[in-house]
């Protein structure tokens, strides 16, 4: 098996032991993180009713977000909060999928929790 193969056989296995713990509902909403090379995008999804509430990114010609990756991503946090703040949503889970926490990741979930976010 080539490496690349096992690399996304072993991040399917884990995305799915990670989210088979993990269920989002109205009072806490899950907020799922997919990270590119280039960009991030955060979702606050109610796998009740199985509809997605908020949905950011640093994609589109209209986004206005510069400096590295890292300070992209909490720039796109700072937006979510804003989004979290005026649905008037406190608590989330929070589902990192097969990424490690740590980076990206880590700087977003640290800037949800700094604005008032339980994660």
């Amino acid at each position: 098996m080539s490496d690349i193969k096992l690399l996304n056989k072993n991040r399917i296995k884990r995305q799915k032991r990670i989210r088979a713990k993990i269920v989002g509902n109205s009072a806490r909403p899950r907020l799922t993180v997919f990270r590119s090379n280039a960009h991030i995008v955060l979702q606050v999804i109610d796998d009740t009713l199985g509809k997605t509430l908020i949905e950011v990114s640093d994609l589109g010609k209209d986004s206005k977000i510069k400096g590295t990756k890292t300070e992209r991503a909490v720039e796109v946090a700072k937006i979510l909060l804003a989004g979290l703040k005026k649905q008037k949503i406190v608590a989330l889970v929070f589902d990192r999928s097969y990424y490690k926490y740590h980076g990206r990741i880590k700087a977003v979930a640290e800037t949800l929790r700094e604005g008032g976010i339980k994660l």
